[in-house]
């Protein structure tokens, strides 16, 4: 059997999850269909997904070990550079669907093996640690901000809790889509580095100079009313995470008199990823990136994920 270096989810542990991380050999990845093809991978990018996954949310004990992480840019067989679609057909998952590292071994290894239908050309444009920003965080605030957000027909957008991947990625995208962007932190050094990317930036619950027509939500009960405070009649609040609490109080008042929409919302298709990524390549839109850390440190990057202070991605560079 071929082995291969990779960081895995050996255990679970709810209070302290990195102590369930483990970096060290892994068979080599299998081809479940005849139609499975192996990327050489060359970035990856870390998400909190991962560090739920140590948790033990969304990832079962009979799974371990479980090699984690759901963005790859990497060498197709053919010698192609690609970035792979992370979401793959699952008739046993619920969703009918599920995330690499959740069924299937995941990016962060040498090597990941995907449907050949997963594989979506690198731009010319767009390095390999950019790219491997996009398919999950910025694909999320891609789809949030298009797709469900419409924010083609607003003029102003909320982000709460910029800092994190998808919020950061709502934040440069809708700049760049041309909107006035309100964003909250509660981190004064944070709100300074939105405002650099060109955003009004906000304390949470600060009064905005206007209502908007698209919020971006992934903190949840903290943030939750001020989001419906701040928008305009039939406004579109899109939520795809909840780390601050997943049950708010929802004055259901506010939502009928203003015909406000909350639509829920989790990655995007393959698609909207392609949009993305031509979008970045055209309007030469960087992806906010913290920091990029070689393969061989990978846990310090959990680490800093976990600490909180990161500010956009941390890249993963498989060829350090």
């Amino acid at each position: 059997m071929r082995i291969m270096r990779a960081a895995f989810a050996s255990s679970f542990d709810a209070d302290n999850p990195l102590a369930a991380l483990t970096v060290g050999e892994q068979p080599e990845p299998t081809h479940p269909e005849d139609d499975w093809v192996t990327v050489q991978v060359r970035a990856s990018s870390i998400n909190h997904h991962d560090l739920w996954s140590l948790r033990g949310v969304g990832l079962g004990a009979d799974r371990l070990p479980m090699i984690l992480g759901c963005d790859a840019v990497g060498t197709a067989p053919d010698g192609t550079e690609v970035v792979v679609f992370p979401l793959v057909v699952d008739p046993g998952d619920p969703r009918g669907m599920s995330i690499l590292s959740e069924h299937f071994p995941g990016t962060f290894a040498e090597r990941v093996a995907v449907p050949r239908m997963n594989l979506l050309p690198l731009p010319a444009g767009l390095s390999a640690t950019d790219a491997a920003c996009l398919p999950t965080a910025w694909l999320t605030a891609w789809r949030m901000l298009t797709t469900k957000g419409r924010v083609d027909e607003a003029d102003a957008v909320l982000v709460q809790g910029a800092g994190g991947g998808v919020a950061t990625a709502a934040v440069a995208l809708a700049v760049a889509l041309g909107k006035r962007v309100y964003a909250t932190s509660r981190d004064a050094g944070k709100r300074e580095r939105i405002a650099q990317l060109g955003a009004t930036a906000l304390e949470p619950g600060a009064r905005l100079p206007e209502r908007v027509d698209v919020v971006i939500e992934t903190v949840g009960e903290a943030t939750f009313d001020h989001s419906l405070k701040s928008a305009a009649p039939m406004a579109r609040i899109v939520v795809s995470g909840a780390t601050a609490g997943h049950e708010p109080k929802v004055n259901l008042r506010r939502v009928f008199a203003m015909q406000l929409e909350i639509l829920g919302t989790s990655m995007g298709t393959p698609g909207e990823l392609t949009e993305l990524l031509t979008f970045c390549a055209e309007h030469e839109v960087s992806p906010v990136v913290d920091s990029v850390v070689p393969f061989s440190r990978i846990e310090e990057a959990f680490a800093r994920l976990h600490s909180g202070e990161a500010f956009g991605k941390i890249v993963i560079d498989h060829t350090a």
